[in-house]
Protein backbone atom coordinates (compact mmCIF):
# COMPACT_ATOMS: atom_id res chain seq x y z
CA UNK A 1 0.00 0.00 0.00
CA UNK A 2 1.55 3.35 -1.00
CA UNK A 3 1.97 5.86 1.26
CA UNK A 4 -0.71 8.48 -0.19
CA UNK A 5 -3.05 5.73 0.06
CA UNK A 6 -2.27 5.21 4.17
CA UNK A 7 -2.37 8.80 4.54
CA UNK A 8 -5.80 9.47 2.65
CA UNK A 9 -7.50 6.58 4.56
CA UNK A 10 -6.43 7.99 7.85
CA UNK A 11 -8.00 11.39 6.57
CA UNK A 12 -10.96 9.59 6.22
CA UNK A 13 -11.10 7.47 9.07
CA UNK A 14 -10.57 11.24 10.97
CA UNK A 15 -13.56 12.64 9.25
CA UNK A 16 -15.07 9.96 10.20
CA UNK A 17 -14.83 10.30 13.85
CA UNK A 18 -15.17 14.21 13.36
CA UNK A 19 -18.54 13.45 11.38
CA UNK A 20 -19.70 11.07 14.47
CA UNK A 21 -18.60 13.14 17.46
CA UNK A 22 -19.32 16.75 15.92
CA UNK A 23 -22.95 15.26 14.87
CA UNK A 24 -23.89 13.86 17.78
CA UNK A 25 -22.88 16.89 20.54
CA UNK A 26 -25.06 19.17 18.50
CA UNK A 27 -28.24 17.92 19.77
CA UNK A 28 -27.69 18.20 23.51
CA UNK A 29 -28.54 21.47 23.65
CA UNK A 30 -30.87 22.11 20.94
CA UNK A 31 -33.12 18.67 22.59
CA UNK A 32 -32.72 20.32 25.91
CA UNK A 33 -34.37 23.83 24.35
CA UNK A 34 -36.89 21.61 22.26
CA UNK A 35 -38.06 19.50 25.57
CA UNK A 36 -38.61 22.96 27.89
CA UNK A 37 -40.59 24.05 25.18
CA UNK A 38 -42.69 20.28 23.71
CA UNK A 39 -42.62 19.17 27.63
CA UNK A 40 -43.11 21.96 30.38
CA UNK A 41 -44.47 24.76 28.04
CA UNK A 42 -48.01 24.14 29.52
CA UNK A 43 -46.74 23.25 32.98
CA UNK A 44 -45.51 26.67 32.83
CA UNK A 45 -48.23 28.50 31.78
CA UNK A 46 -50.39 26.59 34.06
CA UNK A 47 -48.14 26.44 37.29
CA UNK A 48 -45.84 28.82 37.51
CA UNK A 49 -47.85 31.59 35.64
CA UNK A 50 -51.12 30.64 36.90
CA UNK A 51 -52.74 31.90 33.86
CA UNK A 52 -56.48 31.78 33.79
CA UNK A 53 -58.22 28.77 32.36
CA UNK A 54 -59.77 30.78 29.37
CA UNK A 55 -55.99 31.67 28.71
CA UNK A 56 -55.10 28.50 29.31
CA UNK A 57 -57.22 26.80 26.52
CA UNK A 58 -56.60 29.60 24.02
CA UNK A 59 -53.03 29.18 24.46
CA UNK A 60 -53.56 25.23 24.14
CA UNK A 61 -55.69 25.65 20.89
CA UNK A 62 -52.83 27.96 19.02
CA UNK A 63 -50.24 25.85 20.33
CA UNK A 64 -51.85 22.93 18.46
CA UNK A 65 -52.63 25.19 15.01
CA UNK A 66 -49.22 26.19 15.02
CA UNK A 67 -47.57 22.88 15.36
CA UNK A 68 -50.00 21.42 12.83
CA UNK A 69 -48.88 24.38 10.81
CA UNK A 70 -45.08 24.48 11.60
CA UNK A 71 -45.59 20.60 10.44
CA UNK A 72 -46.96 21.37 7.19
CA UNK A 73 -44.21 23.94 6.23
CA UNK A 74 -41.13 21.25 7.14
CA UNK A 75 -41.26 19.86 3.75
CA UNK A 76 -41.05 23.22 1.30
CA UNK A 77 -38.18 24.21 4.24
CA UNK A 78 -36.69 20.77 2.79
CA UNK A 79 -36.93 21.40 -0.82
CA UNK A 80 -35.40 25.13 0.31
CA UNK A 81 -32.93 23.13 1.98
CA UNK A 82 -31.92 20.55 -1.07
CA UNK A 83 -31.72 23.56 -3.24
CA UNK A 84 -29.49 25.47 -1.43
CA UNK A 85 -26.24 26.05 -3.18
CA UNK A 86 -22.91 27.75 -1.11
CA UNK A 87 -19.43 27.54 -0.43
CA UNK A 88 -20.71 25.95 2.58
CA UNK A 89 -22.80 23.12 1.43
CA UNK A 90 -26.38 23.08 1.72
CA UNK A 91 -27.34 22.54 5.36
CA UNK A 92 -24.56 24.40 7.22
CA UNK A 93 -26.19 27.73 6.53
CA UNK A 94 -29.83 26.79 7.86
CA UNK A 95 -28.50 25.25 10.88
CA UNK A 96 -26.20 28.39 11.84
CA UNK A 97 -29.17 30.50 11.22
CA UNK A 98 -31.80 28.75 12.55
CA UNK A 99 -30.07 28.22 15.93
CA UNK A 100 -29.24 32.01 15.98
CA UNK A 101 -32.88 33.05 15.77
CA UNK A 102 -34.69 30.36 17.59
CA UNK A 103 -32.88 30.75 20.81
CA UNK A 104 -33.58 34.45 20.88
CA UNK A 105 -37.40 33.90 20.67
CA UNK A 106 -36.70 31.04 23.17
CA UNK A 107 -35.82 33.67 25.92
CA UNK A 108 -38.97 35.42 24.76
CA UNK A 109 -41.24 32.76 25.30
CA UNK A 110 -40.17 32.60 28.91
CA UNK A 111 -40.13 36.03 29.77
CA UNK A 112 -43.35 36.95 32.17
CA UNK A 113 -44.44 39.54 29.95
CA UNK A 114 -47.22 41.81 32.69
CA UNK A 115 -50.16 41.94 29.53
CA UNK A 116 -54.14 41.35 29.71
CA UNK A 117 -55.24 38.34 28.58
CA UNK A 118 -56.16 39.41 25.33
CA UNK A 119 -52.77 40.61 24.61
CA UNK A 120 -50.52 38.39 26.36
CA UNK A 121 -52.41 35.23 23.84
CA UNK A 122 -51.26 37.34 20.81
CA UNK A 123 -48.00 38.64 22.00
CA UNK A 124 -47.77 34.52 23.01
CA UNK A 125 -48.85 33.39 19.87
CA UNK A 126 -46.80 35.55 17.63
CA UNK A 127 -43.40 34.76 19.55
CA UNK A 128 -44.23 31.10 19.20
CA UNK A 129 -44.81 31.03 15.59
CA UNK A 130 -41.84 32.90 15.22
CA UNK A 131 -39.63 30.42 16.92
CA UNK A 132 -41.52 27.00 15.32
CA UNK A 133 -40.56 28.75 11.53
CA UNK A 134 -36.56 29.49 13.27
CA UNK A 135 -36.64 26.01 15.02
CA UNK A 136 -37.56 24.45 11.93
CA UNK A 137 -34.97 25.64 9.32
CA UNK A 138 -32.09 24.51 12.16
CA UNK A 139 -34.00 21.09 12.42
CA UNK A 140 -34.57 19.87 9.25
CA UNK A 141 -31.31 21.33 8.45
CA UNK A 142 -29.52 19.55 10.84
CA UNK A 143 -31.44 16.36 10.24
CA UNK A 144 -30.91 16.05 6.28
CA UNK A 145 -26.85 16.52 6.76
CA UNK A 146 -27.21 12.86 8.36
CA UNK A 147 -27.71 11.02 4.80
CA UNK A 148 -24.46 13.00 3.50
CA UNK A 149 -22.76 12.06 6.02
CA UNK A 150 -22.32 8.64 5.30
CA UNK A 151 -24.23 5.76 2.75
CA UNK A 152 -22.97 2.76 5.01
CA UNK A 153 -25.76 1.47 7.06
CA UNK A 154 -23.45 0.63 9.75
CA UNK A 155 -21.91 3.81 9.84
CA UNK A 156 -24.77 5.73 9.79
CA UNK A 157 -25.85 3.60 13.20
CA UNK A 158 -23.57 4.60 14.82
CA UNK A 159 -23.53 8.47 14.06
CA UNK A 160 -27.43 8.34 14.90
CA UNK A 161 -27.03 6.05 17.88
CA UNK A 162 -24.58 8.43 19.25
CA UNK A 163 -26.95 11.79 18.17
CA UNK A 164 -29.20 9.91 20.12
CA UNK A 165 -27.80 9.73 23.47
CA UNK A 166 -26.79 13.17 22.92
CA UNK A 167 -30.18 13.85 22.38
CA UNK A 168 -31.23 11.89 25.41
CA UNK A 169 -28.64 13.86 27.81
CA UNK A 170 -30.44 17.19 26.74
CA UNK A 171 -33.83 15.75 26.91
CA UNK A 172 -33.70 14.13 30.26
CA UNK A 173 -30.85 16.58 31.58
CA UNK A 174 -33.61 19.03 31.00
CA UNK A 175 -36.45 16.51 32.45
CA UNK A 176 -34.38 15.86 35.79
CA UNK A 177 -33.02 19.16 36.74
CA UNK A 178 -36.12 21.33 35.27
CA UNK A 179 -38.24 21.25 38.44
CA UNK A 180 -34.87 21.59 41.62
CA UNK A 181 -32.86 23.69 39.73
CA UNK A 182 -36.61 26.23 38.56
CA UNK A 183 -37.34 25.93 41.70
CA UNK A 184 -34.03 26.65 43.41
CA UNK A 185 -33.20 29.69 41.16
CA UNK A 186 -36.93 31.12 42.37
CA UNK A 187 -36.06 30.87 45.87
CA UNK A 188 -32.41 32.77 44.88
CA UNK A 189 -34.13 35.66 43.04
CA UNK A 190 -37.49 35.53 44.89
CA UNK A 191 -39.62 35.08 41.82
CA UNK A 192 -40.15 31.78 40.35
CA UNK A 193 -41.88 33.36 37.24
CA UNK A 194 -38.15 34.39 36.08
CA UNK A 195 -36.90 31.18 36.77
CA UNK A 196 -37.86 29.08 33.43
CA UNK A 197 -36.09 32.28 31.93
CA UNK A 198 -32.99 31.82 33.71
CA UNK A 199 -33.24 27.90 32.32
CA UNK A 200 -33.68 29.33 28.89
CA UNK A 201 -31.11 31.72 29.22
CA UNK A 202 -28.30 28.70 29.79
CA UNK A 203 -29.67 26.54 27.45
CA UNK A 204 -29.71 28.89 24.67
CA UNK A 205 -25.85 29.73 25.36
CA UNK A 206 -24.92 25.78 25.21
CA UNK A 207 -26.79 24.94 21.93
CA UNK A 208 -25.08 27.71 20.34
CA UNK A 209 -21.61 26.72 21.28
CA UNK A 210 -22.12 22.95 20.77
CA UNK A 211 -23.95 23.81 17.35
CA UNK A 212 -21.06 26.12 16.77
CA UNK A 213 -18.36 22.98 17.14
CA UNK A 214 -20.58 20.57 15.40
CA UNK A 215 -20.73 23.12 12.28
CA UNK A 216 -16.79 22.85 12.51
CA UNK A 217 -16.19 19.50 12.55
CA UNK A 218 -18.51 18.08 10.28
CA UNK A 219 -18.13 17.55 6.73
CA UNK A 220 -20.67 16.56 4.26
CA UNK A 221 -19.95 13.99 1.34
CA UNK A 222 -19.83 16.63 -1.78
CA UNK A 223 -19.85 13.74 -4.55
CA UNK A 224 -23.47 13.27 -3.31
CA UNK A 225 -24.00 17.18 -4.56
CA UNK A 226 -24.91 18.40 -7.88
CA UNK A 227 -28.39 17.14 -7.77
CA UNK A 228 -31.39 18.62 -9.86
CA UNK A 229 -33.27 21.29 -8.07
CA UNK A 230 -36.98 20.44 -6.72
CA UNK A 231 -39.85 22.63 -7.83
CA UNK A 232 -42.59 23.25 -4.88
CA UNK A 233 -45.07 22.06 -6.99
CA UNK A 234 -43.03 18.58 -6.93
CA UNK A 235 -43.09 18.49 -3.54
CA UNK A 236 -45.82 16.26 -2.55
CA UNK A 237 -45.20 13.76 -5.79
CA UNK A 238 -41.61 13.26 -3.98
CA UNK A 239 -43.20 12.56 -0.65
CA UNK A 240 -46.45 10.52 -2.09
CA UNK A 241 -44.35 8.51 -4.86
CA UNK A 242 -41.54 7.93 -1.90
CA UNK A 243 -44.05 4.44 -0.86
CA UNK A 244 -41.69 3.86 1.71
CA UNK A 245 -40.88 6.89 3.61
CA UNK A 246 -44.40 6.90 3.92
CA UNK A 247 -45.10 4.21 5.28
CA UNK A 248 -42.76 4.43 7.66
CA UNK A 249 -43.82 7.87 8.34
CA UNK A 250 -47.04 7.19 9.42
CA UNK A 251 -45.95 4.41 11.94
CA UNK A 252 -43.61 6.69 13.17
CA UNK A 253 -46.44 9.47 13.49
CA UNK A 254 -48.36 6.34 15.48
CA UNK A 255 -45.78 5.87 17.76
CA UNK A 256 -44.66 9.70 18.56
CA UNK A 257 -48.08 10.80 19.22
CA UNK A 258 -48.37 7.80 22.06
CA UNK A 259 -44.85 8.57 23.95
CA UNK A 260 -45.59 12.23 23.79
CA UNK A 261 -48.34 12.26 25.13
CA UNK A 262 -46.85 10.10 28.29
CA UNK A 263 -44.10 11.84 28.28
CA UNK A 264 -46.28 15.19 28.77
CA UNK A 265 -48.48 14.21 31.21
CA UNK A 266 -45.26 12.66 33.41
CA UNK A 267 -45.24 15.89 35.81
CA UNK A 268 -48.92 15.54 36.63
CA UNK A 269 -49.09 12.21 37.20
CA UNK A 270 -46.43 12.40 40.34
CA UNK A 271 -47.97 15.23 41.13
CA UNK A 272 -51.86 14.59 40.97
CA UNK A 273 -51.94 11.04 40.59
CA UNK A 274 -48.76 9.55 42.50
CA UNK A 275 -49.11 12.08 45.04
CA UNK A 276 -45.55 12.68 45.21
CA UNK A 277 -43.41 15.54 42.56
CA UNK A 278 -40.65 15.26 44.09
CA UNK A 279 -40.19 11.51 43.17
CA UNK A 280 -40.78 12.81 39.32
CA UNK A 281 -36.99 14.10 39.18
CA UNK A 282 -35.57 10.79 41.07
CA UNK A 283 -37.73 8.47 38.19
CA UNK A 284 -36.63 10.62 35.32
CA UNK A 285 -33.06 10.46 36.38
CA UNK A 286 -33.18 6.16 36.73
CA UNK A 287 -35.14 6.35 32.83
CA UNK A 288 -32.20 8.81 31.48
CA UNK A 289 -30.00 6.24 32.40
CA UNK A 290 -31.37 3.35 31.55
CA UNK A 291 -32.38 4.91 28.31
CA UNK A 292 -28.70 6.13 27.59
CA UNK A 293 -27.39 2.58 28.23
CA UNK A 294 -29.73 1.11 25.92
CA UNK A 295 -28.67 3.59 23.34
CA UNK A 296 -24.84 3.09 23.66
CA UNK A 297 -25.44 -1.07 23.69
CA UNK A 298 -27.89 -0.77 20.70
CA UNK A 299 -24.72 -0.94 17.87
CA UNK A 300 -23.28 -4.32 19.02
CA UNK A 301 -27.16 -5.55 19.43
CA UNK A 302 -27.95 -4.44 15.31
CA UNK A 303 -24.95 -6.01 14.77
CA UNK A 304 -26.68 -9.45 15.78
CA UNK A 305 -29.76 -9.74 14.47
CA UNK A 306 -31.95 -7.85 11.68
CA UNK A 307 -33.50 -4.91 11.94
CA UNK A 308 -37.10 -6.10 11.67
CA UNK A 309 -36.45 -8.16 14.70
CA UNK A 310 -34.84 -5.98 17.19
CA UNK A 311 -37.94 -3.37 16.53
CA UNK A 312 -40.56 -5.78 17.05
CA UNK A 313 -39.06 -7.22 20.48
CA UNK A 314 -38.39 -3.60 21.55
CA UNK A 315 -42.09 -2.62 20.61
CA UNK A 316 -43.15 -5.30 22.67
CA UNK A 317 -41.41 -4.34 25.23
CA UNK A 318 -43.31 -0.50 25.22
CA UNK A 319 -46.62 -2.28 25.23
CA UNK A 320 -45.75 -4.35 28.56
CA UNK A 321 -43.87 -1.70 30.06
CA UNK A 322 -46.99 0.75 29.50
CA UNK A 323 -49.54 -2.24 30.66
CA UNK A 324 -47.19 -2.64 34.30
CA UNK A 325 -47.54 1.59 34.59
CA UNK A 326 -50.99 1.45 34.34
CA UNK A 327 -51.87 -1.16 37.34
CA UNK A 328 -49.24 0.96 39.26
CA UNK A 329 -50.88 1.61 43.03
CA UNK A 330 -49.93 5.30 44.41
CA UNK A 331 -46.15 4.65 46.33
CA UNK A 332 -45.57 1.76 44.17
CA UNK A 333 -41.81 2.99 43.36
CA UNK A 334 -40.44 0.03 42.49
CA UNK A 335 -43.26 -1.27 39.87
CA UNK A 336 -43.19 2.66 38.23
CA UNK A 337 -39.43 1.85 37.47
CA UNK A 338 -39.70 -1.30 36.21
CA UNK A 339 -42.37 -0.19 33.81
CA UNK A 340 -40.63 2.93 32.90
CA UNK A 341 -37.36 1.07 32.21
CA UNK A 342 -39.08 -1.13 29.78
CA UNK A 343 -40.78 2.18 28.52
CA UNK A 344 -37.67 4.50 27.87
CA UNK A 345 -35.00 1.69 27.30
CA UNK A 346 -37.21 0.43 24.21
CA UNK A 347 -38.52 3.47 22.90
CA UNK A 348 -34.40 4.29 23.03
CA UNK A 349 -33.89 2.02 20.44
CA UNK A 350 -36.79 2.57 18.61
CA UNK A 351 -36.17 6.32 18.10
CA UNK A 352 -32.87 5.18 16.29
CA UNK A 353 -34.52 2.72 14.13
CA UNK A 354 -37.12 5.06 12.69
CA UNK A 355 -34.39 7.66 12.02
CA UNK A 356 -32.42 5.25 10.21
CA UNK A 357 -35.59 3.75 8.53
CA UNK A 358 -36.47 7.59 7.10
CA UNK A 359 -32.51 8.11 6.16
CA UNK A 360 -32.43 4.79 4.02
CA UNK A 361 -35.90 6.02 1.98
CA UNK A 362 -33.79 8.65 0.57
CA UNK A 363 -31.39 6.36 -1.49
CA UNK A 364 -34.74 4.29 -2.51
CA UNK A 365 -36.42 7.86 -3.30
CA UNK A 366 -33.37 8.53 -5.52
CA UNK A 367 -33.26 4.63 -7.35
CA UNK A 368 -37.12 5.24 -7.63
CA UNK A 369 -37.60 9.06 -8.70
CA UNK A 370 -34.14 9.48 -10.35
CA UNK A 371 -33.49 12.26 -7.92
CA UNK A 372 -31.48 12.48 -4.35
CA UNK A 373 -34.06 14.74 -1.57
CA UNK A 374 -32.30 14.40 1.67
CA UNK A 375 -34.19 17.95 2.98
CA UNK A 376 -37.48 17.19 1.77
CA UNK A 377 -37.07 13.12 3.02
CA UNK A 378 -35.48 13.98 6.20
CA UNK A 379 -37.53 17.11 6.76
CA UNK A 380 -40.58 14.24 7.50
CA UNK A 381 -38.79 13.41 10.93
CA UNK A 382 -39.30 16.72 12.29
CA UNK A 383 -43.19 17.24 10.62
CA UNK A 384 -43.52 13.99 12.47
CA UNK A 385 -42.52 15.02 15.81
CA UNK A 386 -44.13 18.33 15.32
CA UNK A 387 -47.53 16.48 14.54
CA UNK A 388 -46.96 14.64 17.01
CA UNK A 389 -46.52 17.20 19.44
CA UNK A 390 -49.09 18.85 18.19
CA UNK A 391 -51.85 16.02 18.78
CA UNK A 392 -50.30 15.11 22.57
CA UNK A 393 -50.62 18.84 23.28
CA UNK A 394 -54.26 18.99 22.92
CA UNK A 395 -54.58 15.60 24.08
CA UNK A 396 -52.56 16.73 27.04
CA UNK A 397 -54.43 19.93 27.43
CA UNK A 398 -58.08 18.69 26.88
CA UNK A 399 -57.09 15.82 30.14
CA UNK A 400 -55.97 18.48 32.14
CA UNK A 401 -59.06 20.42 31.79
CA UNK A 402 -61.22 18.03 31.95
CA UNK A 403 -59.70 15.54 34.88
CA UNK A 404 -59.75 18.76 36.96
CA UNK A 405 -56.04 19.31 37.17
CA UNK A 406 -56.27 22.87 36.05
CA UNK A 407 -59.21 23.85 38.90
CA UNK A 408 -57.12 21.81 41.17
CA UNK A 409 -54.20 24.24 42.01
CA UNK A 410 -52.16 22.13 44.87
CA UNK A 411 -55.08 20.06 46.27
CA UNK A 412 -56.08 16.44 44.87
CA UNK A 413 -58.18 15.39 41.90
CA UNK A 414 -61.30 12.94 41.59
CA UNK A 415 -60.92 9.51 41.35
CA UNK A 416 -62.59 9.66 37.96
CA UNK A 417 -60.10 12.35 36.76
CA UNK A 418 -56.96 9.77 37.87
CA UNK A 419 -58.50 7.26 35.92
CA UNK A 420 -58.79 9.71 33.31
CA UNK A 421 -55.15 10.51 33.46
CA UNK A 422 -53.96 6.79 33.21
CA UNK A 423 -55.82 6.24 30.32
CA UNK A 424 -54.84 8.71 28.78
CA UNK A 425 -51.28 8.36 29.87
CA UNK A 426 -50.85 4.26 29.17
CA UNK A 427 -53.97 2.99 27.72
CA UNK A 428 -54.48 4.81 24.56
CA UNK A 429 -50.64 5.09 24.00
CA UNK A 430 -50.42 1.28 24.11
CA UNK A 431 -53.25 0.83 21.34
CA UNK A 432 -51.24 3.59 19.30
CA UNK A 433 -48.10 1.79 19.22
CA UNK A 434 -49.14 -1.35 18.79
CA UNK A 435 -51.39 0.25 15.18
CA UNK A 436 -47.58 1.61 14.45
CA UNK A 437 -45.86 -2.21 14.34
CA UNK A 438 -48.32 -3.19 12.38
CA UNK A 439 -48.45 -0.21 9.62
CA UNK A 440 -44.64 -0.98 10.04
CA UNK A 441 -44.53 -4.73 9.28
CA UNK A 442 -47.27 -4.55 6.26
CA UNK A 443 -46.31 -1.54 3.97
CA UNK A 444 -42.20 -1.44 4.76
CA UNK A 445 -40.16 -3.32 2.47
CA UNK A 446 -36.60 -2.05 2.72
CA UNK A 447 -34.95 -4.11 4.52
CA UNK A 448 -31.12 -4.49 4.46
CA UNK A 449 -30.90 -6.53 1.87
CA UNK A 450 -32.83 -4.15 -0.89
CA UNK A 451 -31.02 -0.89 0.65
CA UNK A 452 -27.52 -3.13 -0.32
CA UNK A 453 -28.92 -3.49 -3.65
CA UNK A 454 -30.10 -0.21 -4.44
CA UNK A 455 -26.80 1.26 -3.27
CA UNK A 456 -24.84 -0.76 -5.45
CA UNK A 457 -27.67 0.05 -8.77
CA UNK A 458 -27.07 3.37 -7.52
CA UNK A 459 -23.56 3.52 -7.80
CA UNK A 460 -23.45 1.29 -11.51
CA UNK A 461 -25.61 3.89 -12.33
CA UNK A 462 -23.48 6.91 -11.59
CA UNK A 463 -20.33 5.40 -13.13
CA UNK A 464 -22.53 4.50 -16.47
CA UNK A 465 -23.39 8.34 -16.45
CA UNK A 466 -19.80 9.38 -16.01
CA UNK A 467 -18.63 6.99 -18.71
CA UNK A 468 -21.40 8.78 -20.74
CA UNK A 469 -19.97 12.06 -20.20
CA UNK A 470 -16.50 11.49 -20.81
CA UNK A 471 -17.20 10.09 -24.43
CA UNK A 472 -19.61 13.85 -25.19
CA UNK A 473 -16.52 15.45 -23.92
CA UNK A 474 -13.52 14.00 -25.84
CA UNK A 475 -12.35 13.03 -22.03
CA UNK A 476 -12.60 8.99 -22.51
CA UNK A 477 -9.47 7.55 -23.79
CA UNK A 478 -6.76 8.36 -26.06
CA UNK A 479 -8.38 6.73 -28.67
CA UNK A 480 -11.52 8.88 -27.96
CA UNK A 481 -9.53 11.79 -27.94
CA UNK A 482 -7.98 11.24 -31.24
CA UNK A 483 -10.87 10.36 -32.93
Amino acid sequence: MSTTTTESGTRTRAQTLRNRFGFGIGTIGRDAGYTLISMFLLFYLSDILAVSTPVFASVTAILVAVRVFDAVIDPFVGVLVDNTRTRWGKFKPWILVGVVISGVLMLLLFTPFSLDDAAFVVVFSAVYLAWSVAFAANDIGYWSMLPALSQEQSERERIGAFARICASIGTFGMVVAIVPVSSAIGEAIGDIRWSFFVVALGVVVLTIALQGVMLLLTREDRSLAGQPHTKFRELISVIVRNDQLLSIAVAFVLFNVAFSVTTNFGIYYFKYVYGDEDMYSIFTLVLGVSQLTALVVYPAIARRMSRWMLFTITLVAVVVGYGLFFFTPPGGLAMIIVSGVLVFAAQAMIQVHMLMFIADTVEYGEHKLGRRNDGVTLSLQPFIYKLSSAVATGVTGWAVIASGIKEAGDTSITDDGQVLVRVVMFVVPALLIALSYVVYRVWYKLDEARYEEIVEELRIRKVAAASVVEVETGEGSDDDARA
